[in-house]
């Protein structure tokens, strides 16, 4: 016959207590709170070395946002030049006034092309709410449903990003 199994907890009040482990000895306490101590400052110093990270990024970013601000106004400041000398210029020759005008155009629009900003072509083409924005709706014989008809205001893209969709009146059937 096989001997019943007893229980740890079914010991008797008079069983001894279980003998408690001793704690580490001092130098390995010593130890271990050097290591503590030594992981705490580590943390310490990633999280201040993290925060002059993040000013640095954010500090280079205004100087960049900055910098190309600038670089475009630079661009644009002559074309002010020219249209205060237009307006300074007396009015009685409207050929030349027109002339300057133009002249003023061409050096703005090649001022948006260097920086990259296109205008792109709406008429005949079918209508697209990426690039355009329908303000009316009219029936034109022989155009298709959806052509457009009428550009009122350019539209303009920044390589791939629009910029600005264009403002279109697009031909309907009925």
């Amino acid at each position: 016959m096989s001997e019943p199994q007893t229980d740890l907890n079914d010991r008797g009040a008079d069983a001894e207590a279980p003998e408690t482990a001793p704690g580490p000895s001092p130098q390995v306490m010593a130890e271990l709170t050097r290591e503590r101590d030594a992981l705490q400052e580590r943390v310490l110093r990633t999280a201040a070395e993290f925060d002059n990270y993040r000013k640095r990024v954010e500090r280079e970013r205004r100087d960049l946002a900055d910098y190309v601000t600038g670089e475009a106004l630079g661009d644009v400041l002559p074309l002010l030049d020219n249209f205060e000398r237009a307006m300074a210029a007396p009015a009685t020759d409207l050929a030349a006034f027109r002339t300057g005008i133009e002249l003023i155009h061409k050096q703005f629009v090649d001022a948006l092309r260097k920086r990259g900003v296109v205008a792109f072509d709406s008429i005949g083409k079918h209508f697209d709410p990426n690039l355009h924005q329908a303000v009316a709706r009219e029936v034109v014989p022989g155009a298709e449903d959806g052509e457009i008809v009428e550009e009122l205001q350019r539209g303009y893209m920044l390589g791939e990003r629009l910029l600005r969709p264009a403002m279109v009146k697009v031909a309907t059937e009925s």
